[in-house]
């Protein structure tokens, strides 16, 4: 037996749940610390990079996953501890306020708790999808999750963002409370008796993990996908940590209005997932390779534009502008979600687990090092340009990532991919 739709749905409640405490670490807090506390956006950067780092264990999550199944533990569990490190985190920059050392040694306890939770339960929801999906429904159980997740994002962003205003400590904690408690009670009602209704392919063989990982990294669609997935990241993660901080320096944003403005951005990019979807679905428009291509030449493009309103100044209508690139990635995403769905079953078979474990990894690399090289840059040219100037550097900068990322995309979905993508986006029955 394998998952229904209504099945998927509910798995699908883990990864918005999992986005909206996410959101509030990776976004919220971080423009707190660089605006209201006026630390350097490489300190974030750092502690946003750490959460991120400790996400290469991904593929011995997923190993696990294809080895011993008990999925639903480790999905509980994983979100159980990254309720926590949120919560802690939020309690770290209250810290930072009266105490530096104090508020960063709980920071760093906080975003390795985040990071490890991320993993277990990420990664053990993926490898569930993976093997207890029916083939033909993977991508669209991948972009079902994946665009929950993004809502889950979205309407965290924008409704937290309304209570956070006028910011106090106090008005911090009760936020990110509601978040991290009601993320936690969601998960336990979606996941709970799924696993046994379903028969998820375990793995049978009791080769070590690092024979295991080998073998998926010796197979050429697994190797260069997993490139691919590290450039077109990068540049995917690049402003996250510091938009907000843009905002509020160069437009004036209050903290309120900087966490509305990220989830504009991810309400975009949901836009865009659907559009995609829908126009891959019922118009049959388009293949694979042409939308994670123009999703980055979009992508590059609206950062053009968000760097030339940086000149402009307060005035400028930065929000549309924010909305138009969260739209883009969105398309770049949806295609490439469905690629990784597809290819997961590619290869030595009860694998699943382990390919989406590694190209997690890579993801989160990715993240973690382009997140912290954005700030890192943003950090080094204020010191010699205007606010305006250094961080619309960094952006043409990541938009150059983005062109490059769609010149790699034309190569390698040229051999591993042809022109079926987005017909499997979204639920076809």
């Amino acid at each position: 037996m394998t998952l229904s739709w209504l099945q998927i749905v509910r798995m699908g409640l883990v990864q918005m749940a999992l986005g909206a405490i996410v959101v509030l670490t990776t976004s919220t807090l971080n423009r707190l610390m660089v605006v209201e506390l006026a630390l350097p956006a490489v300190l974030p950067g750092l502690l946003v990079a750490l959460h991120y780092g400790i996400q290469i264990t991904r593929p011995q999550w997923g190993y696990r996953s294809d080895t011993g199944g008990h999925r639903t533990r480790w999905i509980i569990g994983g979100m159980a501890i990254l309720a926590l490190g949120g919560l802690s985190a939020a309690y770290g920059v209250v810290l930072l306020e009266t105490s530096f050392a104090l508020g960063m040694a709980v920071s760093v306890a906080a975003y390795a708790a985040i990071g490890i939770g991320v993993g277990a339960s990420g990664t053990s929801l993926l490898a569930l999808l993976a093997t207890a999906t029916a083939p033909h429904r993977r991508p669209a159980a991948a972009t079902i999750t994946w665009l929950m997740m993004i809502f889950g994002i979205a309407v965290t962003a924008g409704v937290s963002g309304q209570f956070l205003d006028p910011y106090t400590a106090s008005r911090l904690m009760a936020v990110v409370a509601v978040v991290t408690g009601g993320a936690f009670v969601v998960t336990c009602l979606a996941v709970w008796g799924i696993e046994r209704s379903v028969i998820a392919r375990p793995e049978t063989e009791s080769a070590p993990f690092i024979e295991g990982l080998r073998e998926v990294w010796a197979e050429p669609k697994a190797r260069t996908f997993t490139i691919f997935v590290f450039l077109s990241m990068t540049a995917y993660f690049m402003q996250e940590l510091i938009l907000e901080p843009y905002s509020g320096l160069v437009f004036n944003f209050t903290p309120g209005q900087s966490t509305t403005l990220s989830g504009a951005q991810n309400g975009g990019v949901f836009l865009g997932m659907v559009v995609v979807g829908i126009a891959g679905t019922a118009l049959r428009l388009g293949s694979l390779k042409s939308w994670v291509i123009a999703g980055c030449l979009g992508s590059a493009a609206s950062l053009g534009l968000i760097t030339t309103l940086g000149m402009v100044g307060p005035t400028a209508p930065l929000l549309p502008a924010v909305v138009l690139m969260g739209f883009f990635n969105g398309m770049f995403a949806v295609a490439a979600i469905g690629s990784m769905m597809a290819l997961a079953g590619d290869g030595r078979g009860a694998r699943e687990g382990t390919r989406m474990g590694l190209w997690g990894a890579a993801q989160a690399m990715a993240a973690g090092f382009g997140g912290l090289a954005g700030a890192g840059l943003a950090d080094l040219l204020r010191t010699q340009m205007t606010d305006a100037a250094a961080f619309g550097s960094v952006f043409v900068f990541e938009a150059a990532l983005y062109v490059a990322a769609a010149y790699m995309a034309l190569r390698v979905m040229d051999r591993h991919q042809s022109s079926t993508a987005p017909t499997a986006a979204v639920p076809g029955e």
